[in-house]
């Protein structure tokens, strides 16, 4: 039985919000590739848990792009079975994306202590690494900081010398250990990437609820379709 605009909208508009959905999945695995490779290119990372974010990230974009197929080819192809399948696979994404954004939330603040023993482990190896001296050189002249928690690291370790990159002047001397105190950045590292992640996280956790948003518009659609085609409507 042909359906009068109403399950033809809903049909459509299943198969637009799909669309985004495999774009938004896309999206995700290109973020959590993006900020995995960084956190391995400029931290040491001895905690797997500090890498969590990123892989969760490009787990859950890799569901939502298959999820996404089912929804498509239901909508488009009518089929009951892939219907359900994509609402029973979507209702679970948002619930595990939803407990995500809540742990996100109330974890952040156990960042910074994985943070700090990175960097100190950064500083002990400094001078027995090129790479590693490439990656703490741009984290301070970055993020304007010295050592995890000031330039102190730098004279308790191994190596007494205060890398030029901690130097807040245009000039280029070979290390830090010379300049006025009013050259070096006071700031300690830890403390300033701590600043950026709680700066930035309100921002990631706002995309993931408006994608989340999206999702139950998606799973409210799906339930309509699956029950004008299980009524014997013909969809067109």
């Amino acid at each position: 039985m042909a359906v009068e605009g109403g399950m033809k909208c809903v049909k459509f508009l299943l198969f637009f919000f799909n669309f985004i959905f495999w774009i938004c999945g896309l999206i995700l695995i290109i973020i959590g590739i993006v900020v995995q490779v960084q956190l391995n290119k400029t931290l040491v990372i001895s905690n797997a848990a500090s890498s969590g974010a990123p892989v969760v990230l490009i787990v859950i974009g890799g569901v939502i792009f298959l999820v996404s197929f089912f929804g498509c080819c239901g909508a488009w192809k009518e089929n009951h079975c892939m219907i359900t399948m994509f609402a029973i696979l979507l209702t679970l994404v948002f619930i595990v994306e939803i407990a995500a954004v809540i742990a996100g939330y109330v974890f952040k603040d156990k960042v910074k202590p994985v943070l700090n023993i990175s960097f100190q482990e950064m500083i002990r190896e400094y001078s027995q690494s090129k790479e590693i001296q490439q990656n703490v050189d741009f984290l301070q002249s970055s993020f304007q900081c010295c050592g995890g928690n000031g330039s102190s690291d730098w004279r308790n370790a191994t190596s007494s010398n205060i890398p030029v990159s901690c130097c807040n002047t245009t000039s280029s001397p070979k290390n830090c250990n010379t300049a006025d105190p009013g050259q070096i950045y006071s700031q300690g590292c830890v403390d300033a990437m701590d600043k950026w992640i709680q700066k930035n996280i309100l921002i990631v956790i706002g995309v993931a609820l408006g994608i989340a948003f999206f999702q139950l518009l998606g799973i409210i659609f799906a339930c309509m379709l699956m029950k004008a085609i299980r009524s014997g409507y013909e969809v067109m």
